[in-house]
């Protein structure tokens, strides 16, 4: 198993193995202490886990962008420019034409705006960060009308309703 997992894995599952059949153990329930035993324990806890971590899977639930399957799908062309600009250092907080610290979104409001027009821009990370923006700039006290079909959570627990309530 140290071969095929690692060493902090095996030990986790050794001490979750161990701890469960202490309990069993407790509760005067039969428990096989032989080592078989211990090591199909631990395989099983290794592969619960393997089953629970994240994983390919292929949307068919009808929802073109399902967040809870992950998100929009990124072109290969996308992933090798992150994946490059991963390898090393960037500019990303760093003004080079000064020398010091920059913006991290001066470059992508630029993008932005020569695409669209736009006096300004700003990229959030969800549907929430951008109505808490939204209303904070242009509704802050002020009633916000929102359709029935619209009252849904996004982001886990979340529901359109809180967040203009915030």
């Amino acid at each position: 198993m140290l071969a095929e997992y690692g060493r902090d894995e095996v030990r986790r599952a050794a001490r979750a193995t161990l701890a469960a059949m202490r309990t069993a153990i407790a509760r005067a329930q039969p428990v096989d202490i032989g080592l078989p035993a211990i090591c199909l324990g631990m395989r099983r806890v290794i592969e619960s886990d393997a089953r629970r971590a994240i994983r390919r899977v292929i949307n068919l639930s009808g929802t073109l962008l399902h967040t809870n399957l992950g998100r929009a799908v990124l072109p290969r062309q996308a992933i090798d420019a992150v994946l490059e600009t991963m390898r090393a250092g960037s500019t990303l907080e760093y003004d080079l034409a000064s020398g010091k610290r920059g913006e991290r979104e001066a470059y992508i409001e630029d993008l932005l705006c020569r695409l669209t027009g736009a006096e300004a821009a700003t990229v959030v990370n969800n549907n929430a960060a951008a109505i808490m923006l939204v209303l904070n700039t242009l509704a802050l006290g002020r009633e916000v009308p929102v359709s029935r079909g619209e009252l849904v959570e996004i982001g886990g627990s979340f529901r359109i309703a809180d967040i203009i309530e915030r």
